[in-house]
This record gives structure tokens, C-alpha cells and sequence, in this order.
């Protein structure tokens, strides 16, 4: 799924740097739509990566990229009326303390 509109991806791996969601035309290989993808982890990953990924949402070149089938549905995303609202209320506290962290000490 789309972390941004919640379509359903079809894309057969390994996914091309250039694919884009059909529905929205936001890049399909980015962090937000990665199965190791994890805010709060370090670097926002759950793979041992070397160096960070500064945009989230931009395509990237990570050898590690598995597209999530899920990642709307995880509350990655925003689908209308789809999220559970626990696990967007959980995102939003998360969210918010790393942007308290990040203010105290950069990024």
C-alpha cells in the first residue's frame, strides 16, 4: 500500500527508483513505504544501515528497500477512514517526541 493514499502497490521486486504510485504519483521506493521502516528506530530502520536517509518520502537508493504491503495501514499513511485511531494517537506521541528531541539536539 501507498504510505500516502493507501492504493494498493502491484510492483514486482526489486522496485525501480523511478516507480511512482498511480493513484497519488508519490515515489514508491522510499523509506515510508519499506518494510524495515520504523519510526523511533535508529536512523527510522530497523536494518543496520550505515547512514541515514535524510527525506523519508523521497526515493532512495538503499539496498535494503522491501516494499510494505501494509504501510498505510500501519499508520504510516493517511487512507481515509482507515487507520485505527489507537495507532495514529501512538504515531502522533511518537512523532511529537522526536520532534522535541530533535529541537533540543538537531538531528
Amino acid at each position: 500500500m501507498c504510505w500516502k493514499c493507501g492504493k494498493t502497490l502491484d510492483f514486482a521486486p526489486p522496485v525501480s527508483r523511478s516507480a511512482l504510485c498511480p493513484e497519488c504519483g508519490t515515489d514508491v521506493r522510499c523509506c515510508r513505504n519499506c518494510n524495515f521502516y520504523e519510526s523511533g528506530a535508529h536512523y527510522d530502520c530497523r536494518e543496520t544501515i550505515d547512514e541515514p536517509v535524510r527525506d523519508k518520502e523521497r526515493s532512495c537508493f538503499c539496498d535494503w528497500f522491501s516494499l510494505n504491503p501494509n504501510a498505510a495501514a500501519l499508520g504510516l499513511g493517511s487512507p481515509c477512514g482507515s487507520l485505527n485511531p489507537a495507532s495514529v494517537s501512538e504515531h502522533a506521541k511518537a512523532q511529537s517526541a522526536k520532534n522535541a528531541f530533535n529541537a533540543l539536539f538537531g538531528d
